[in-house]
């Protein structure tokens, strides 16, 4: 489905990301791991139009999204989370989770300006409908309306995966699920990983948890300084002196 080629991105004399090649199947929870600084976020955001390349190309389903705008991106099916679980504070849960579903440059200008003051108007009630049945499917549905700000750091995240999943993209980023989370939130994580990939979307995980991460992905790729220097299954992952040698370091 994404076909990373040669990927590179310098920031000044920094080579954050050196001629990076990789591919994610369809269908399959693919884990991204390595130790602090070796490009996993700045991945990321080359992939989702945040960063721009600074050579290579990014490719979903054969068709170069490389140099396109962050909304762009999003709109042909990849979405996003983000390390600081933002939401916006002054919105309801479900009000956050519907933000989800826009679609830049597609609202109805009609519908903004001839909606009568103070009354749902269809699209909205319809907008509503969908975010209620995804935060329900996640089982958030009981803090639908609960203002964003009086969340804790973990409902924080749970809710910004529901407004990333609300549109049913084809690829969902998520950057460090699990950060700052104690062991239960972290398996409720997996768990709704795997909802994810039930739903017909192909997660892709940055994770630090690796325990977690080893249990729900099927392919990970290894980034250490920048550079691809494994690809494997969680088992081989876990056996590759490489691998062991970017986290454990060498005597």
């Amino acid at each position: 489905m994404l076909s990373i080629k040669g990927v590179s991105k310098h920031f000044g004399g920094l080579k954050a990301l050196k001629n990076v090649s990789f591919d994610i199947a369809d269908g399959r929870v693919h884990g991204i791991i390595g130790p602090n600084g070796s490009g996993k976020t700045t991945m990321f955001n080359c992939i989702t139009g945040l960063l721009e390349v600074t050579s290579g190309n990014i490719y979903l389903d054969d068709v170069e999204i490389t140099g396109k705008k962050a909304h762009e991106i999003s709109n042909l099916g990849i979405r996003r989370t983000f390390q600081q679980g933002k939401l916006v504070p002054s919105l309801t849960v479900v009000e956050n989770v519907m933000s989800g579903i826009f679609d830049y440059g597609r609202n109805d200008i009609a519908d903004t300006f001839f909606r009568v003051p103070l009354k749902e108007s269809k699209k909205e009630s319809v907008l509503k409908d969908k975010a209620m049945e995804i935060l329900e499917l996640l089982d958030l549905e009981k803090s639908a309306d609960r203002w964003a700000y009086d969340l804790v750091w973990a409902e924080r995240q749970f809710v910004q995966i529901a407004r990333a999943v609300v549109s049913k993209p084809k690829m969902l980023l998520l950057d460090e699920p699990a950060s700052g989370m104690g062991p239960i939130e972290t398996d409720q994580v997996g768990e709704l990983i795997k909802k994810i990939k039930s739903m017909g979307i192909s997660p892709v995980v940055v994770s630090h948890d690796m325990k977690m991460l080893m249990n729900v992905a099927e392919m990970v790729t290894v980034l250490n300084f920048g550079d691809n220097i494994f690809e494997g299954t969680p088992a081989e992952v876990q056996k590759d002196p490489r691998v062991l040698e970017a986290y454990l370091g060498t005597e």
